[in-house]
Parts: C-alpha cells; sequence; structure tokens
C-alpha cells in the first residue's frame, strides 16, 4: 500500500524526468544519420512492414545511441529515420549487418529513388 501511495505522490513532471533519454552517453561529435525514403505508389504497407523490424534490431546493436523510425502524417510511406552512433565506424558497421543489407536489397522494388542520407555531427552545450 505504501509503494500505491508513493507512486501517486510522483509528479508527471518528476516522472518524465526519470524517464529521461541519456542524453549524457551521447559523446560531443557523435555520429548522426538523417535519412529519408519514399515508398513507390502502392507499395506504402509493404515497406513500412519491412523496415518496423529495424527498429528492435538496431536498437540492440549495444553501439547504436539512439534510433527513430518516423513516418509522414501527411505523406505515407515516407519514412524518416534519426540514427545516433558514436563513431563513424560504428555507424558503418551497422550499415554492414546483415538485416541492413537485407533490408537494402529490398529497396528497387518497394522505394522510389533509395535513400536519402544526411551525415551530422551532435553538438552538445558546453560543460559548466
Amino acid at each position: 500500500m505504501a509503494a500505491i501511495v508513493e507512486l501517486a505522490m510522483v509528479s508527471p513532471m518528476a516522472a518524465r524526468e526519470r524517464a529521461a533519454p541519456p542524453y549524457s552517453r551521447i559523446p560531443e561529435d557523435a555520429w548522426s544519420i538523417v535519412a529519408q525514403v519514399h515508398a513507390k505508389p502502392g507499395k506504402e504497407d509493404e515497406l513500412r512492414k519491412v523496415t518496423l523490424p529495424l527498429v528492435a534490431l538496431v536498437r540492440s546493436d549495444p553501439k547504436n545511441l539512439v534510433y527513430f523510425l518516423q513516418e509522414d502524417r501527411e505523406t505515407p510511406g515516407h519514412f524518416v529515420f534519426y540514427e545516433v552512433f558514436a563513431t563513424r565506424a560504428d555507424f558503418e558497421a551497422h550499415n554492414a549487418m546483415p538485416y541492413v543489407q537485407q533490408w537494402f536489397a529490398r529497396l528497387p522494388e518497394l522505394a522510389d529513388g533509395g535513400v536519402t542520407v544526411m551525415q551530422m555531427r551532435v553538438l552538445n552545450e558546453p560543460s559548466k
């Protein structure tokens, strides 16, 4: 019973703070990727189906720091990836994984124009 009372006393703000992503583990100058792919007309559902399993697979990679797969609400079949790795070598190792290569192999039949990739670097506020 005491645990329930304790949980009820936790403010939503405090709960969010405890659940915040561990940004401190993302190093300055980390390798960040923003990529997008557009499904061919009529292939939106199939591209979504083969892409969704990547979320769990990539997030289980210890070298992956952040991974989000997003879909444009106004243009179904337009997918945007946000990925962060500590180094370029970590990102390249990710791209060499068999499941990533299998996904890329499906793109000619499912996607218009392949993947557009922006290679970014993470900027962190200097320590105080």
